[in-house]
């Protein structure tokens, strides 16, 4: 019932919400001389980079492996910017933390939504591959809207444990950024996970990320239908971790203006 009533609040403040996120959307490319066309540049040069490497160097032989990669960093790009963004989501404004009241989670929402307004942005790029290299449309597109709400879900519940951590033990934004270097090169974004060992490739997928990002490669690309196991584990480690979050960030809660 308490997790019922905070969601009818959370849904008066959506305008705030919406605000915030369009606001820090565009704080981030004030006084850039290239603009909101970083979203789309960035992506890019990541993908040349990579691409060079290992479809030259390394080898690896996938089929439309541009779109392969590309859409693995796109991807990728949406949970570690809204998990790195919603950290600081707290800490970054303690005026409005210490002396306005409202749901202290509308901070972490609007960071995941800011995160999603880039990745937009991002996705056209995609959008125009995908026309380059005709690749077909097929009726498996009905899993993308399920595969991108969990993975906006997943997000939002790591983002919101990790702010309310991050209050108390500033370290958390050390550690993450090194987890996420590692779990970089864990997630099968460069290379499939036919390519790992059997016994790693079980690790593997234990991480949502790496299910993410296979069934939208299925879905979008290779005009597969997602698998149901699959997408079983995505749904279920979405929600696993938005109460997780949620649970620690409302224990916290009541501590952030005398951290902060």
């Amino acid at each position: 019932m308490m997790a019922i009533e905070h969601i009818r609040e959370l849904y008066q403040y959506r305008h705030l919400i919406w605000n915030l996120s369009v606001g820090e959307f565009k704080l981030r490319y004030k006084n850039s001389i290239l603009g909101y066309f970083w979203s789309l540049l960035e992506p890019l040069l990541m993908l040349t980079v990579l691409y060079l490497v290992f479809s030259n160097l390394m080898r690896v032989q996938v089929e439309y492996y541009q779109l392969f990669l590309l859409l693995g960093i796109i991807l990728w790009n949406f949970f570690s910017r809204s998990t790195s963004i919603g950290m600081f989501s707290i800490v970054g404004k303690p005026g409005m933390v210490k002396k306005i009241y409202f749901p202290r989670d509308i901070f972490v929402i609007s960071s995941c939504v800011t995160a999603l307004l880039m990745s937009l942005f991002e996705s056209v790029v995609f959008v125009i591959f995908m026309m380059i290299f005709r690749v077909p449309i097929s009726s498996n597109l009905v899993y993308v809207p399920f595969i991108l709400v969990m993975l906006f879900v997943f997000s939002l519940g790591a983002s919101m444990g990790l702010s309310a951590l991050n209050v108390y033990f500033r370290d958390m934004q050390f550690i993450w950024d090194v987890f996420m270097q590692a779990a970089f090169f864990g997630t099968p974004i460069l290379y499939t996970l036919d390519m790992f060992p059997e016994n790693l490739k079980t690790i593997a997928l234990l991480n949502p990320m790496a299910r993410i990002i296979i069934s939208a490669r299925d879905t979008i690309i290779y005009s597969t239908p997602a698998s149901t196991e699959n997408m079983i584990y995505i749904a279920a480690s979405a929600f696993f971790f938005l109460v997780l979050g949620y649970v620690v960030f409302m224990k916290l809660e009541p501590g952030f203006a005398e951290e902060i």
